[in-house]
């Protein structure tokens, strides 16, 4: 998703404007994702690329679009907080699903996508097509982010050896 693009589908902020006014959701602004990406550019993101392909699926763009950008509500750092009850990848979206019955009423497609989004690295396996969809635009964020300043110092370089040449 290029920055900011979502704003410029009306439909898809009418879906999720409730949620972007939401004090807890815009706290996610404050967290780090994937190095280079707070947690509510990454959640972002996610909704906004799971509810294009949903859309053209003709399948519930409506809670793939307010799922994904729930999906990682939660407020610690991945990266240092462990838990004595299993890994990040388990517990989280336990704790998403959690904070966002708190701020909205979720659909089970919705409670499904949020709870098992992390399918591959758990074993919760999605009940629905919009799950899977969420749970892969997930993965390719997140190594879209993190792999993110490497492309641009790249094409920086290519470009400055093209133009000493």
């Amino acid at each position: 998703m290029q920055k900011d693009e979502w704003k410029n589908d009306s439909e898809y902020c009418d879906i999720v404007a409730d949620l972007l006014a939401n004090k807890t959701v815009k706290k996610m602004a404050n967290y780090k994702q994937h190095h280079h990406s707070t947690r509510l550019e990454h959640s972002l993101a996610v909704s906004f690329d799971s509810y294009k392909i949903a859309k053209r699926r003709k399948l519930d763009y409506r809670a793939v679009a307010r799922a994904g950008l729930l999906h990682d509500l939660f407020f610690y750092d991945w990266r240092t907080t462990k838990f004595d009850l299993g890994s990040h990848a388990f517990i989280h979206p336990r704790v998403a699903l959690r904070n966002a019955e708190k701020i909205t009423e979720l659909s089970p497609i919705e409670k499904d996508i949020i709870l098992k989004h992390m399918w591959g690295l758990t074993l919760a396996r999605p009940k629905y097509e919009e799950s899977v969809i969420v749970s892969l635009v997930d993965d390719y964020e997140a190594v879209h982010e993190f792999l993110s300043p490497l492309r641009t110092k790249i094409k920086s370089r290519l470009q400055r050896i093209e133009t000493s040449k």
